[in-house]
């Protein structure tokens, strides 16, 4: 099948890897004059692995999609609604493909999930999906299995796609609540900013509190919106503790911590946007969310850490 990765960072190079690793035809798209893909037009590869001569680089936006049956769009969240509107700009029958976003967030400002952004901006006869899950790149490289979840309005484009994707690297779920999967997977960044700040402090021990509480907290979210209070517990949220909260790998995690030691850190942490638009659900529901708008008071409104950690912590005594 031919397979088109719009984005080549972290993600976006894995999953060309991935693809071409399990028999697909694959090309990977970058922006003109991006820095990673000139870099590997140069070398084939990054800090995270070697792409093979086979899978076809450009930074022709019209090709990478012409190419594709399936597209696997793997950019920041917040670039999700401006960069559907340049697919829309491309005046191609996008219908009759299949769309797979390949990223976690919600949007700042609206607190919109990333499928209702994609199916605004191109109509809701698109035929698009979500893969989420744990894992990192540097473990996937390395041949260490994981699993994963694979989650569409539409049961059968999420069976396509798991057999489309599925090999004895990543076993795939079906996701039955898209809802419900999205944010958990947008959220889990903000609890790991927060695990990251309790490593900061020396306070790892907390984090399995932070587990408990942080999953009950996103569950009481999912189930206000309409979503499967379950679904927290599940592959997209609890399940992606261990690489969020635990591993070195954790963008997030790494951001947290380096923000209570004081060292500078580049890369991006998703988490950092989703906050935002938690709050912003979190006040159009009635939700109370006391782990996120503590993450929020330490990173925008930059009240001191220890003493907002030390809040959130010491809340008074009430039933579990």
């Amino acid at each position: 099948m031919n397979i088109s990765v719009l984005g080549c960072g972290r993600w976006g190079t894995f999953h060309a890897w991935y693809a071409h690793k399990i028999g697909h035809e694959v090309m990977l798209w970058g922006r003109e004059g991006s820095v990673h893909l000139q870099a590997l037009s140069k070398t084939r590869q990054n800090e995270y692995l070697t792409l093979p001569q086979e899978v076809i680089l450009t930074h022709d936006l019209m090709a990478a999609v012409s190419h594709a049956d399936t597209i696997i769009i793997s950019i920041s969240s917040q670039q999700l609604r401006s960069f559907c509107r340049q697919l829309a700009a491309l005046g191609l029958d996008l219908a009759k493909k299949r769309f797979v976003l390949c990223m976690k967030g919600l949007e700042i400002g609206t607190g919109k999930r990333l499928t209702t952004v994609f199916y605004e901006e191109l109509g809701t006869a698109m035929r698009v999906a979500v893969w989420v899950g744990p894992g990192h790149v540097q473990d996937f490289v390395r041949g260490i299995p994981n699993c994963m979840v694979i989650a569409a309005r539409e049961m059968q484009l999420t069976k396509d796609l798991v057999t489309t994707f599925s090999s004895p690297l990543i076993r795939f779920y079906y996701g039955e609540d898209l809802l419900g999967t999205e944010i958990g997977a947008a959220s889990k960044n903000v609890i790991g900013l927060a695990a990251g700040m309790l490593d900061g402090f020396g306070y790892s021990s907390l984090k399995g509190a932070l587990m408990a509480r942080g999953t009950h907290e996103l569950s009481r979210l999912i189930e206000a919106m309409g979503g499967d209070r379950m679904t927290v517990y599940g592959l997209s949220h609890l399940g992606d503790y261990e690489a969020t909260l635990f591993s070195p790998h954790s963008n997030n995690r790494r951001f947290g911590e380096d923000l209570i030691t004081g060292k500078p850190f580049t890369k991006l942490a998703e988490g950092v946007y989703t906050v935002e638009a938690l709050l912003e659900l979190s006040r159009e529901f009635h939700v109370e969310l006391p782990i996120c708008a503590t993450v929020d008071a330490i990173i925008h409104q930059h009240k001191d850490p220890k003493e907002q950690l030390t809040q959130l912590f010491m809340r008074a005594t009430k039933a579990e």
